[in-house]
């Protein structure tokens, strides 16, 4: 695994890009762990589904917290959070296409917003990880 010098000049971007994630991811995670139930009416997908993705998004939230805040950023780790969030806006872009979930119009928005906002995060992440370079 390669990992990169703690610099404040050369990851101060990735951190912060890293800790904008985890902080989004876990407090969707919370909403959708607690309020579930309404968040369901609002959304379309069952609420227990939605407090599984939730309990999903706190572990992931705070495991990239947790990297963000690092002596030493792990490359390797930084790519695989990358591929994750790649790999969740494919997946939120597919199930509002496919009707999977049976959003309702708010929650396809939603799933389409929020799918933008974790590509945002992956763009972030890789310009952080040139920089870190």
């Amino acid at each position: 695994m390669t990992f990169l010098t703690v610099t404040a000049d050369r990851t101060k971007f990735l951190r912060l890009a890293l800790a904008a994630d985890a902080v989004v991811t876990g407090g969707n995670g919370l909403i959708y762990l607690a309020a579930a139930g309404p968040v369901s009416g609002l959304l379309g997908p069952d609420a227990g589904l939605l407090r599984e993705i939730g309990i999903f998004l706190l572990v992931y939230g705070a495991a990239v917290g947790f990297l963000a805040g690092r002596a030493t950023i792990s490359r390797g780790a930084t790519t695989a959070v990358i591929a994750l969030n790649i790999i969740w806006t494919l997946g939120s872009i597919a199930a509002v296409a496919t009707g999977l979930l049976e959003f309702t119009t708010v929650g396809a928005v939603w799933a389409i917003a929020q799918a933008l906002v974790v590509a945002g995060f992956a763009e972030l992440q890789i310009m952080g990880l040139r920089k870190a370079r």
